[in-house]
């Protein structure tokens, strides 16, 4: 099993070349708030040190930074809440959609009227999430043999070679010590995050596909998500 699928990689470079800066930074920004109630010290939070990890790679400025993690001590800012919402794509596929919201009552109406407009409908939970596990996912830059044995003797559950380099599938309370690890060995880590990874995959092609790639865009373009994942291959 591998986290890697062509969804996952147009959500990335779409992230990377087209979002707007600003809601790109709103999420991760929420993301930070939720991972420091554990502790604002990230050698002692591995969430925090993650979410900050991406923040880095993102190019978010110090101060948004601090701002998110000032949102803990901060009495007056309204609570984030995280919710995961589950709905059935174009061709059967399933999606799962994680949510960062100071205002459920708000979000979950929005997000299941983008879901329907765009061909969808959300599922009660349980049912799409049992074809999913919770797995780490990590990208490194290169994609040698060797790199793709390094990352094996590191405690990689699978890797892949793809058109980004290699990606590594680990358990998801392994993340943080395989990350480590391949730093360890001079590798290149471009991407280090907790995805719903799907157990068994849906192909779609064709106009179901195109169909797919606008409701997943039109999902992920709400402030309040901060990821989308799918089973379709």
């Amino acid at each position: 099993m591998s986290g890697h699928s062509k969804w996952a990689t147009t959500k990335r470079q779409k992230a990377v070349v087209d979002a707007k800066r600003g809601a790109l930074f709103t999420k991760i920004g929420n993301q930070i708030a939720i991972a420091a109630r554990q502790g604002t010290d990230p050698a002692m939070n591995p969430s925090l040190a993650m979410v900050l990890e991406k923040a880095r790679l993102a190019n978010m400025p110090k101060a948004n930074i601090e701002r998110a993690i000032a949102r803990v001590a901060d009495k007056s800012a309204a609570a984030l809440l995280e919710e995961v919402y589950e709905a059935y794509g174009p061709g059967g596929t399933g999606i799962i959609i994680e949510v960062a919201t100071d205002n459920k009552n708000r979000t979950l109406p929005l997000v299941r009227h983008t879901v329907e407009k765009n061909g969808g409908r959300l599922a009660d939970p349980g049912s799409v999430m049992f074809q999913f596990a919770k797995k780490g996912v990590i990208l490194i830059s290169e994609t040698s043999e060797e790199a793709l044995l390094t990352a094996l003797d590191a405690g990689a559950e699978d890797a892949e070679e793809t058109e980004d380099g290699i990606e590594i599938t680990t358990p998801d309370k392994d993340l943080m010590k395989v990350r480590q690890a391949l730093l360890d060995q001079g590798l290149t880590v471009a991407e280090a995050e907790l995805r719903y990874v799907p157990t068994s995959t849906v192909p779609v092609e064709g106009e179901t596909a195109e169909k797919l790639e606008k409701l997943l865009d039109s999902i992920d373009d709400l402030d309040d998500v901060v990821a989308v994942h799918t089973n379709a291959a």
